[in-house]
C-alpha cells in the first residue's frame, strides 16, 4: 500500500533552517503532485508547497515564498522541503501528501497522507 513517511522535524531557533523529507512508496508517483501542508494547534490545515512529480513545477504559499524550497529526488522517491529563515509562526505539524487532482492547494486534492512531523521554532 501507499506509504508516505516524513522526517526531519525538530526544534530550532528563529532564523534557523530545517529540511523535511518525505519518503514515498507503494506505487509509481510520476503522475502525482506531492504537497506539504501544516497544521498549528487550533488552526486548519494549510497549504505550504507542492511539486508536480513529472514536470517539477513548484507552487508555494505566499507566507513561505522565498524562504522554503520544495524539491524531489526521483531515484530515492523522496520529496524534500528546505525551510530557511524560520519564524515562530512556522511552528506546526507538517504533513506530506500525494494526489492526482489539479487542486494542489487544497487538502481535498490529496489522496494519501503521512503521519506528520513536528516543527517548533523558538523566538
Amino acid at each position: 500500500q501507499v506509504q508516505l513517511v516524513e522526517s526531519g522535524g525538530g526544534l530550532v531557533q528563529a532564523g534557523g533552517s530545517l529540511r523535511l523529507s518525505c519518503a514515498a512508496s507503494g506505487r509509481t508517483f510520476s503522475n502525482y503532485s506531492m504537497g506539504w501542508f501544516r497544521q498549528a494547534p487550533g488552526k486548519e490545515r494549510e497549504f505550504v508547497a507542492a511539486i508536480r512529480w513529472n514536470s517539477g513545477n513548484t507552487y508555494y504559499a505566499d507566507s513561505v515564498k522565498g524562504r522554503f524550497t520544495i524539491s524531489r529526488d526521483n531515484a530515492k522517491n523522496t520529496v524534500y522541503l528546505q525551510m530557511n529563515s524560520l519564524k515562530p509562526e512556522d511552528t506546526a505539524v507538517y504533513y506530506c501528501a500525494a494526489g492526482t487532482t489539479v487542486g494542489i492547494r487544497s487538502p481535498r486534492g490529496y489522496d494519501y497522507w503521512g503521519q506528520g512531523t513536528q516543527v517548533t521554532i523558538s523566538s
